[in-house]
């Protein structure tokens, strides 16, 4: 090193003396040796060609010096490498920085370092949904008692546009490392919602079963229990893998549980308070006042979230220390607590009135109630109203207080009835016959989501006999023998479909019920179209 360096200092002596050279031959003066002093033409050619050399000699010594001091360069560079080809010194920087930048999981889970895949989700449907502006996330876990998911996404689905489910996300995911128990939950949402899943707006995911630690080691704190204690640690690493997988599906992630509804315009209310809220700083927006339910972060900011929780998850609940992240950011600790609690307050503003409610009665912690409601939730709109064409109404089930189906069938209520058998049913008689272009039928309602009807069709009779031997030449349609035709049945609750031209005109419509069910019935919406 010091006999570079010695080199160098020799190199630049020398670019000095050239450069001192140049001003010293301007320097010289003409020859006088004509009478009338003018400069000899030879003697100021020969002093020129003497000057060009000079300078040439400088350019080859400043280049000399240039290539010393680059090769100088190269070499102390290389002095820093401990013999690494730079073919695998590449990817060694860039797993230094992303160790810098990303949370390292493994300081705050050190047992995942035997499992290097336990971060993997097993993915179970999916068709790889990304770049929405909304995701939704729903852990959910096995319960004891009663489970609450379908009822869940039935309403997080409840009348969605075709653009609003192209725009949006729903991530179950299920808590579980029990594979036969993952599988058969998948299963069961995929046959219950089977156009959702193919599009790709439902998706179902599970942690690796490594995943979890030994929770008999964590340490008991604030007298709870160690049932409980473990219940909040697992929920605290199940909301952060959850968070983690969704951050690169979408622009915003709400926090759900699989045991809310939501408000029946619940996707409009969130998109246009965001918006007004965008250009403001907030951490989250609350659009629920009940623990951790309906949170909405910006995916941008979860590894950040997650990594506060990973680092305090076996010490705390999980929304306290959402609320421990606002304290570190905004609390001075020379102030009072109204001071903090308001500058808290500016980090997640809140949408009155909310817009998901806690339903669940049995907890995920083992015998465990749960009976909070959000006072703040809005009402629910419980029906639909249509005109319906003039009928005689009649039913064999008998509605409860005074939903009664004469009041649903003119728009003014919903029809709610005591448990349906079988063969019970509702009778549409028209005034005289009518040609129906669309039936519509809707059961259940956003707060009463099982009572619906299942395993009952749709039936119509047509104006004449003729027209029922018409049918069955044409369509193959079979008749009962009252000459009723079946053209619909009713799927998740739901019966919709048009009556074909070889039936028309028909003389009534009517619902029955094939199977014994174990709910009462609501029926919400009653459109014959006409």
């Amino acid at each position: 090193m010091k006999s570079k360096l010695s080199s160098v200092a020799f190199g630049c002596l020398l670019a000095c003396v050239c450069f001192l050279t140049v001003p010293w031959i301007q320097s010289v003066p003409y020859d006088k040796g004509s009478p009338d002093t003018t400069p000899d033409l030879l003697s100021l050619s020969q002093r020129l060609l003497t000057t060009t050399d000079l300078g040439e000699q400088v350019r080859r010594d400043l280049s000399l010096i240039l290539e010393q001091l680059k090769n100088f360069s190269q070499s102390a560079n290389v002095t820093h490498i401990t013999r690494a080809p730079t073919e695998t010194l590449r990817p060694k920087v860039r797993v230094q920085e992303e160790r810098l930048y990303k949370p390292n999981v493994y300081l705050y889970l050190p047992h995942l370092r035997e499992h290097p895949d336990s971060l993997m989700p097993n993915v179970v449907l999916s068709k790889g949904r990304t770049g929405v502006s909304m995701v939704l996330g729903i852990p959910t876990v096995r319960r004891e008692k009663q489970s609450y998911l379908l009822s869940t996404l039935d309403s997080l689905l409840y009348d969605l546009s075709p653009s609003q489910c192209q725009d949006l996300l729903i991530i179950v995911f299920v808590a579980e490392t029990d594979n036969n128990y993952v599988k058969s939950l998948a299963e069961t949402i995929s046959t219950n919602f089977p156009k959702e899943v193919e599009s790709g707006l439902l998706e179902v995911v599970s942690p690796s079963q490594y995943y979890y630690p030994n929770f008999t080691s964590i340490k008991e704190t604030f007298g709870d229990s160690k049932d409980r204690i473990k219940w909040r640690t697992k929920q605290n690493l199940d909301f952060s893998f959850l968070m983690l997988y969704a951050q690169d599906k979408g622009t915003y992630y709400v926090q759900l549980e699989d045991d809310v509804i939501a408000n029946i315009d619940y996707y409009n209310a969130m998109r246009s308070y965001v918006v007004q809220q965008e250009s403001k700083t907030w951490l989250y927006l609350e659009f629920s006042h009940l623990g951790f339910i309906g949170k909405l972060f910006r995916t941008r900011d979860l590894p950040m979230i997650v990594r506060f929780f990973l680092m305090f998850h076996k010490d705390k609940p999980i929304d306290w220390l959402l609320d421990h992240i606002l304290w570190v950011k905004v609390c001075h600790p020379e102030k009072d607590a109204k001071d903090c609690d308001k500058e808290k307050a500016r980090l997640k503003p809140r949408y009155t009135p909310s817009l998901f409610q806690h339903v669940g009665l049995h907890s995920s912690l083992p015998g465990k109630t749960q009976t909070l409601k959000d006072k703040n939730f809005g009402k629910q709109r419980l029906f639909s109203p249509h005109q319906n064409p003039k009928a005689q109404i009649g039913s064999s089930l008998k509605h409860y207080q005074q939903h009664s189906l004469e009041r649903a069938y003119q728009g003014q209520d919903f029809f709610w009835a005591l448990t349906p058998t079988k063969g019970d049913y509702i009778l549409f008689n028209f005034s005289q016959p009518t040609y129906v272009t669309r039936f519509l039928f809707r059961s259940g309602n956003i707060e009463t989501s099982s009572d619906k009807f299942y395993n009952t069709t749709v039936e119509v009779q047509p104006s004449s006999v003729s027209l029922i031997i018409k049918s069955k030449q044409t369509s193959g349609n079979s008749s009962s023998s009252d000459g009723f035709v079946v053209v619909g049945m009713f799927e998740r609750g739901q019966a919709e479909g048009s009556v074909d031209i070889s039936l028309q005109p028909i003389t009534a419509l009517r619902l029955v019920v094939k199977k014994d069910s174990n709910f009462w019935v609501v029926l919400r919406e009653i459109f014959i179209q006409v």
